[in-house]
Parts: structure tokens; C-alpha cells; sequence
């Protein structure tokens, strides 16, 4: 009796086994959609061109610093400043991106307060006479 019960439980074990999904066995260093579409709208947030400043870490913890100089559908091309090396950079490489250029709003607020700065220089300078 223990032995059909035995076998019973084995074979329930194996099918369920063979019938769960695969899905959980992923490896986590393959990053999802979800995250491939995070790091794309990230970089085309930050723009192209000298003033968009860029600091990304791949997977393999590969650091590069430099600006972003090209934008596609599946990749992006950072220039060094040091060496000027164009490196081509796939979306699921990318482990984290860090932008740091100034937004439309910031650069108006700084030309706000440049201005009011200049205006209060020259008042003060008008003012000396």
C-alpha cells in the first residue's frame, strides 16, 4: 500500500514539476521590456549633443562619461571627452543612466536671475556716482 502511495506522489511530483512555468527560472541579469524602454526614454530625455552630459553603468559594471551623439530605436552612442571614442551602447546593456543637463525651464531660470543680477550691479553702479 505505502509503495503505491509512494509512487503516486512521485509521479504527481514530476508532472507538476513539468508543467510549471519556465518563466521564473529567467535569469535576472536579462532586463525586461520594461526596463529597456525606461533606459530609451531616459536618453532621449537628456538629448544629443555636447551639453546633453551623460553617465551610464552597463551590466558588466563598465562605467562611461562623456555625451550622448547619436539616438536610435535599439542603441545610443556615447562620445568620451577625454579620448573622444564614439562607443555604441545597446538599450539591455544598460545597468543605470545618470543625465545631468540643464532643462528648458532651468535654463530660464538662470537667465532670469543673470538678468536681475545685471540689473542690480547697474543700479548700484548708477547709484556710487
Amino acid at each position: 500500500m505505502w509503495k503505491k502511495i509512494a509512487s503516486l506522489a512521485t509521479a504527481i511530483a514530476v508532472i507538476s514539476v513539468l508543467c510549471s512555468s519556465h518563466s521564473a527560472a529567467r535569469p535576472k541579469s536579462e532586463p525586461d521590456a520594461k526596463a529597456v524602454e525606461k533606459v530609451h526614454a531616459a536618453i532621449v530625455k537628456i538629448g544629443t549633443g555636447p551639453a546633453a552630459r551623460v553617465e551610464v553603468k552597463l551590466r558588466d559594471n563598465t562605467k562611461l562619461k562623456g555625451y550622448v551623439d547619436q539616438v536610435a530605436q535599439d542603441h545610443f552612442v556615447v562620445v568620451d571627452d577625454h579620448t573622444g571614442a564614439a562607443t555604441k551602447i545597446a538599450y539591455p546593456q544598460v545597468k543605470q543612466v545618470k543625465g545631468n543637463n540643464l532643462s528648458t525651464g532651468a535654463k530660464i531660470a538662470l537667465g532670469v536671475i543673470a538678468f536681475i543680477a545685471f540689473c542690480t550691479l547697474f543700479a548700484w553702479a548708477s547709484s556710487e556716482r
